[in-house]
């Protein structure tokens, strides 16, 4: 199928993934800050729970490679976490999602969260409902993107209702010998409204089937011109980028 000009493609939405790790420090709040001084329209940041069900700020299930501490997130209180730093930030804390959903509404940008599992790929109890209390004591539900690699949390977000959108993601290992309408009906069974995969794995016929059904499509790892150029001209929904000063500027 022939892609159409991109003077006839809608211009999608931009999340700067993790904050712009390519840029800043991941996750953190010095990320967000300087996220929000640009024209994206949305911030992502993952989270995983604190051993007493807290939403803590970040992407990997261990803290080793971001902080200076070490094993797992949820094998420590957020008590003790709030005291751990974070590499490249100059002595900043772990953030709670707290802290960031406040900024991101100061700011005035969208919050795409995804909320990660543990380590064994298992979603920890309660915190899909914790994320939402916390969004809305900042207002933030209706401003908040709801994503999950795991189909039980993005159902437990739609019964909750209220989020901007429920965002299934699927990497290849989950999309392989999957045809369009069997992520169409993957997305109907848990209530997504908008499936996110891999730069390189979206294609026209994939979009046009979750368009004809009135879902949506968004990519992440679209980093650099060539991957980004594709992602524009594709017309998906939303990119995540870890480099969203770049796509500000191709998208313009």
């Amino acid at each position: 199928m022939d892609t159409p000009p991109l003077s006839e493609i809608a211009s999608p939405e931009i999340a700067s993934h993790r904050g712009g790790a390519f840029i800043w420090p991941e996750n953190s709040l010095l990320a967000i800050r300087e996220a929000l001084k640009w024209s994206a329209e949305q911030v992502e940041l993952d989270v995983h729970a604190s051993a007493d069900g807290e939403p803590v700020v970040m992407h990997d299930a261990t803290l080793d490679r971001m902080t200076d501490g070490q094993g797992p997130v949820v094998a420590q209180s957020w008590e003790a976490l709030a005291q751990l730093r974070i590499r490249g930030t100059g002595g900043e804390t772990i953030p709670h999602l707290s802290h960031a959903a406040r900024l991101i509404q100061e700011g005035g940008q969208v919050l795409r969260l995804e909320v990660k599992a543990d380590a064994q790929g298992r979603p920890y109890p309660g915190l899909v409902a914790r994320c939402a209390a916390v969004v809305d004591q900042h207002g933030m539900r209706a401003r908040t993107v709801f994503m999950s690699f795991e189909a039980a949390s993005v159902a437990e977000a739609a019964a909750l209702g209220g989020f901007a959108q429920t965002v299934w993601l699927a990497g290849g290992w989950t999309l392989r010998g999957m045809r369009p309408r069997d992520t169409v009906a993957m997305c109907r069974s848990c209530g997504a409204t908008e499936l996110g995969v891999p730069e390189g794995l979206a294609d026209a016929t994939l979009r046009d089937a979750l368009r004809a059904e009135g879902l949506r499509l968004s990519v992440w790892g679209a980093n650099h011109a060539p991957t980004l150029h594709r992602a524009l001209r594709l017309g998906v929904d939303v990119i995540a980028t870890d480099a969203p000063p770049l796509a500000i500027r191709l998208r313009a």
